[in-house]
């Protein structure tokens, strides 16, 4: 039975790290805040996806780069792994998937917290169910700000599969042992991430894609490296192949994967990575006038468009904007500031790169593939510096011809792309491919985000010898 209204300023749904990143700015701007939380607090990236899964990478790229060099190549030998090292060690990154020290944040930071299911049931109005049944009705005085976030997509159509019980992202960042045999469909990020992983902790993993390549959203020449990596690493990396069926004899036991061509492939796991879908289902869209199951559309302050009065948000994956954590609270931020400036009567800056303007959503969110080798991007690839009807050119050079990363490694493989925007003299993507490239990505989001005139970042010199240093070679092609 529903109490009486606890009001608050503002009300949160979903404890990630979006969700909590809109409560500390609102807190910090004097506003009653309070997130409502069915799960951990802390979100899928602290438990099941961004630190968990680096947890189990981080070991693998170590002794990739100790193979790398003569002398430590040498002291590591041909040894593996420690598997249940690396485990127990990505069991601590996610505190044994137990959230007290997320909850104390909260606390500390002034955050109130509510356990349950959080639903709309109407204009600033939120009911939460808790796991015993028992219900509470929550409003909000300013805002309601949605962080619900995403959750795997798993296809219909393959029989059997429902029945199998395949892995998700979840179950594939916190696997307690390491499965002899493991099948990955899907050739995205957390497909190759989590096939590199298992592979190197000693798995048998076959990588199984539909399509002709993989990070289909990348460069081209970055999927081709990545799979020539995998392939170096052992795992069986197979394109054009869909699956058309799945058997698990009374849901325990080898899983057996029906191929296109009638091939029978057995393995003890099978890892589904084929895509994402909006938390929304069941929180209550259609009591707002919006339909239910969705991807939530939003303004450039993350004010969701179709509901009167400006007082609904979304941050995050659920926005479709760009489905990364720190892309997620970047938005959280421009919210924040978004509801502050309403609630004190300021005027809100919504011009490109203003206060309350999520623009380095448009511009290119960067993001980190954590595979060997490493892929880092950031802005337009090519294709779409083309298809938004830019005129480009790329510039593009081989790493392993450059001073530091010779240094990095005794055979460095790798490449980098720069798309450079004829007209505005402008860089507007960039792609780097090997190792340690992750630590190059901030450097590229600065000069795309910050659209830095290729003739003053011709003056930013690279520090010798680091890999760093391909960006002389780069502008050099811009220039010329």
């Amino acid at each position: 039975m529903t109490s009486t209204a606890e009001e608050y300023d503002v009300i949160v749904l979903g404890a990630g790290p979006t969700g909590e990143n809109v409560a500390d700015r609102t807190v910090a701007a004097g506003l009653r805040t309070v997130i409502v939380e069915a799960e951990l607090v802390g979100g899928e990236c602290s438990y099941w996806a961004c630190m968990p899964s680096k947890a189990l990478l981080r070991p693998v790229a170590a002794l990739a780069d100790a193979r790398a060099v003569a002398g430590s190549r040498e002291a590591v030998g041909d040894g593996r792994l420690d598997a249940a090292a690396v485990l127990a060690r990505r069991d601590s990154f996610t505190s044994g998937w137990n959230d007290d020290g997320q909850v104390r944040w909260l606390r500390d930071t002034g955050i109130e917290l509510v356990r349950g299911h959080g639903r709309l049931a109407g204009e600033r109005t939120v009911t939460v169910e808790a796991e015993d049944g028992s219900e509470r009705m929550l409003t909000a005085r300013h805002a309601v700000v949605v962080c619900t976030g995403s959750r795997p997509v798993l296809p219909a159509h393959v029989p059997g599969l429902a029945d199998a019980h395949p892995w998700t992202n979840r179950e594939a960042t916190g696997a307690p042992a390491v499965p002899g045999r493991l099948a990955v469909v899907g050739g995205g990020v957390v497909g190759v991430e989590m096939a590199a992983a298992w592979r190197a902790l000693g798995s048998e993993v076959v990588l199984l894609v539909r399509g002709d390549g993989l990070l289909p959203r990348m460069e081209p020449f970055a999927g081709e490296l990545v799979a020539e990596g995998l392939r170096d690493a052992g795992v069986d990396v197979r394109f054009g192949t869909e699956v058309t069926a799945v058997e698990r004899a009374d849901g325990s036991g080898p899983v057996a994967l029906t191929l296109g061509g009638g091939e029978r492939l057995t393995a003890d796991e099978v890892l589904y990575a084929t895509g994402r879908a909006p938390r929304t289902a069941d929180i209550g869209l259609e009591q707002v006038g919006l339909k239910p199951g969705g991807w939530l559309d939003v303004d450039d302050s993350c004010t969701v468009l179709g509901v009167d009065g400006e007082w609904l948000y979304a941050a995050g994956d659920v926005n479709h904007r760009a489905l990364l954590t720190h892309q997620g609270k970047y938005q959280a931020r421009i919210a924040g500031a978004t509801i502050a400036a309403r609630t004190q009567g300021r005027p809100l800056d919504t011009a490109r790169w203003g206060a309350h303007a999520a623009s380095a959503d448009l511009a290119g969110a960067p993001q980190v593939v954590f595979t060997q080798p490493e892929v880092a991007a950031v802005g337009l690839t090519l294709a779409a510096a083309e298809e938004a009807g830019l005129r480009v050119k790329t510039v593009d050079h081989d790493l392993g011809a450059v001073a530091g990363a010779s240094l990095y490694g005794d055979d460095y493989r790798g490449r980098a792309r720069v798309v450079f925007d004829l007209d505005r003299r402008v860089l507007v993507g960039a792609c780097l491919v090997g190792p340690g490239v992750a630590e190059l990505l901030h450097s590229a989001t600065v000069a795309v985000v910050g659209e830095v005139p290729i003739d003053r970042l011709w003056h930013a010199v690279p520090a010798y010898p680091t890999i760093s240093e391909v960006w002389l070679r780069l502008l050099e092609g811009c220039r010329g």
